[in-house]
């Protein structure tokens, strides 16, 4: 048999999804596996937007689904799995040892959440952010943000190392290193020893880690210093190069070549970041914003080196040559909520249920748990029915998607969602509609700023969990927009363009462009605006930039009473 495999595995924020396909794009074999202990919400404060996640989740995770997509193969066809590649969240950094080794997994740090992974949307670290952006444009030198949209997040690489160095002394003391989830279980898998050996992914470090080669790197010891002496001596244990995700990180390790029973040869390839490589599997090209539109969003562009010079996008989550595909220009943007607006508006609605299933005894019964099952199901697509059979009124309730802050444009995890318009008459539909309508003017906004910064948007491709399952959704951002959006075939877009960066690092295909040609899955439908709403739908999101612009001020009258700043020692 000369038909070649290859395996992408993608790292999303509940659980892990492996992809076994052929070098042809046929999909052989996917498996799922949730992460344990976060199903059980263990490590986490939602009141403290504090989110963290095990190192053994993840390890224990992936060596489930490995074993579950390999499985049924012969000896000879296991011989022909040519690479893995693996994308994850982020940034979702860990302190480790010299190692390399989380500290969670060493001894007296197993139940610590500050020795564990701070998973993308943890917004413990906003004043660090602030300080970050203040010290950013308040100093003689190079301007670090400049290439990350010119406003550092909460959500970011340093933002959140200097929060744990500041609050956690026996971490502080313990941790050699930092590194990103898609640099680790690269590492991981490729049995590293030696943290400065460990790969460091392209789109990782200048998206999050204000990482450029006009910076000779990382920033240096001395803004570091400046940000706070703790960092002092950082930069030099962490890295100078970066790799793009075409490349190889080494072989899988004889430890998992046994765990999985692979007897051959196995490239790993360099990590990267979820929306990067679903970009990738959805045949992104110049000038499409690639929505990958889950919980969150990340929207990815790539342009010609040459149309953009030396000009900078201001206000995105940055631009990096070769974060997307190598010998371009990938441009990143996105919204911090967009399917968990509707999990949360969700979860409002069946307080009741969680309340009684654990009082009431008619919940115990056969006929109760089927009815709790049959409401936890139903109620989204029954919202989303009655909401798509409403008009649209220049007078109807609007609000903000900032339940969990801001990405972009201009990243503020301290603004809020809020919501003006609603009277006793407003129904539960209603504002399910009005809160899908602020996800859609997000986006829109995201849109407008690209264009204003001289970036033009020449089509919309929607990938991710909402694409494929929410058709109100994905109308309503249609009309919204103004544009048709085309929206991938596969159900596993991300883990897709993973295992076609491992077709790549693994001499399979010689491109990313050839490997995007073969292995791609196309599109499954488009959907066309609705240019009878399209008038009314800019009257209401002239509201939602007047309702933003009063949350701001609010905001920032706030924050101008109180402190940033300070360690805990």
């Amino acid at each position: 048999m000369n038909q070649k495999f290859l395996i992408g595995v993608d790292f999303g924020t509940d659980s892990v999804r492996a992809l076994l396909v052929s070098s042809e794009g046929e999909v052989i074999q996917s498996s799922v596996q949730n992460y344990t202990r976060w199903a059980n919400g263990e490590f986490c404060d939602s009141g403290e937007n504090r989110y963290r996640q095990h190192p053994l989740d993840y390890i224990e995770s992936l060596e489930a689904v490995l074993k579950d997509v390999l499985d049924g193969l012969s000896e000879k066809e296991k011989k022909q799995v040519k690479g893995i590649s693996v994308d994850t969240t982020g940034s979702t950094p860990v302190a480790v040892n010299k190692k390399g080794t989380p500290l969670a997994l060493c001894s007296g740090f197993e139940e610590n959440p500050n020795a564990m992974f701070i998973l993308w949307k943890d917004h413990t670290a906003v004043d660090e952010a602030g300080e970050i952006n203040k010290l950013a444009k308040n100093r003689d030198g190079p301007d670090y943000t400049r290439f990350v949209g010119g406003v550092y997040s909460s959500e970011w690489f340093w933002a959140k190392i200097l929060h744990t160095l500041r609050v956690d002394k026996k971490v502080r003391d313990a941790a050699y290193s930092w590194a990103e989830h898609c640099d680790w279980i690269t590492y991981e898998l490729t049995g590293g020893k030696d943290v400065h050996e460990m790969k460091r992914s392209r789109c990782a470090a200048g998206h999050k880690a204000m990482w450029n080669e006009q910076f000779e790197g990382l920033p240096s010891e001395t803004f570091l210093k400046a940000l706070d002496p703790l960092l002092g001596g950082l930069r030099e244990k962490l890295y100078r190069s970066t790799q793009t995700s075409d490349t190889s990180a080494g072989l899988l390790s004889q430890k998992w070549a046994d765990k999985l029973g692979l007897p051959g040869r196995v490239t790993v390839g360099v990590g990267a970041f979820d929306a990067h490589m679903g970009a990738v599997g959805g045949e992104i090209k110049p000038y499409y914003l690639s929505k990958v539109m889950g919980t969150s969003t990340c929207d990815m562009l790539v342009v010609p080196r040459s149309d953009l010079d030396d000009s900078c996008v201001h206000g995105i989550c940055g631009q990096v040559d070769g974060s997307v595909i190598p010998g371009m220009i990938g441009l990143e943007a996105g919204q911090s909520a967009f399917g968990d607006l509707y999990a949360w508006f969700n979860s409002l609605l069946l307080w009741p249920l969680q309340v009684l299933e654990s009082e009431e005894h008619f919940f115990n019964t056969e006929n109760g748990k089927h009815l709790q099952q049959e409401i936890r199901t139903k109620t989204l697509e029954k919202l989303s029915e009655q909401a798509s059979r409403l008009g649209v009124d220049p007078d109807d309730p609007v609000a903000l998607d900032w339940l969990n802050g801001r990405r972009t444009p201009d990243a503020n995890q301290k603004l809020t969602m809020g919501i003006e318009g609603l009277t006793l008459g407003t129904s539960a539909p209603q504002i399910f509609k009005t809160i899908v309508e602020a996800s859609c003017f997000g986006a829109k906004a995201i849109v407008e700023r690209f264009e204003v910064e001289g970036v033009p948007i020449k089509g919309v491709i929607g990938l991710g969990g909402v694409a494929k399952k929410s058709p109100y959704v994905m109308q309503t951002l249609a009309t919204v927009l103004n544009r048709p959006i085309d929206i991938v075939s596969s159900e596993h877009t991300c883990a897709l363009g993973s295992a076609m960066f491992a077709a790549v690092a693994s001499g399979t295909h010689s491109t990313i462009e050839n490997a995007m040609d073969a292995m791609g899955s196309g599109f499954e439908t488009t959907y066309e605006p609705d240019q009878s709403k399209s008038e009314v739908y800019k009257v209401l999101f002239d509201r939602y930039k007047k309702l933003g612009a009063y949350e701001e001020r609010r905001v920032e009258r706030s924050s101008s009473k109180g402190k940033i700043g300070g360690s805990i020692e």
